[in-house]
């Protein structure tokens, strides 16, 4: 019994810091020099008020994360994962197209 607890403990011990270390390093990188950190960049040089530049844009980037997420809960107990991956994929491949179309429009 006490083994199983132990297993059961550390399969939940690596789940979350699995998780969270994805969770972060996806968002790092997704983030890093896109037009949201250039903005508090310049919103920081602008008002040489860093820290209150930095707390602002920090409640906002975790504001509009929880947005994210209650709304990936909401998704996830309405659509199965195969089908929320199939369709985000979609998705994703239907905005590439228009992009395409608007980068190539001038030319055709």
């Amino acid at each position: 019994m006490t083994i199983n607890l132990e297993n059961e403990k550390n399969k939940l011990e690596k789940g979350f810091s699995t998780i969270f270390i994805t969770t972060f390093t996806t968002i790092f990188i997704a983030e890093l020099g896109d037009k949201t950190q250039i903005a508090t960049l310049m919103l920081s040089a602008e008002s040489g008020r860093p820290i209150i530049v930095f707390i602002g844009s920090s409640l906002a980037l975790i504001s509009s994360s929880l947005v994210g997420v209650l709304i990936g809960k909401w998704l996830s107990n309405k659509i199965s994962p195969n089908k929320f991956t199939f369709f985000s994929g979609l998705l994703m491949i239907i905005i590439s197209i228009f992009l395409a179309y608007d980068i190539i429009k001038p030319y055709v």
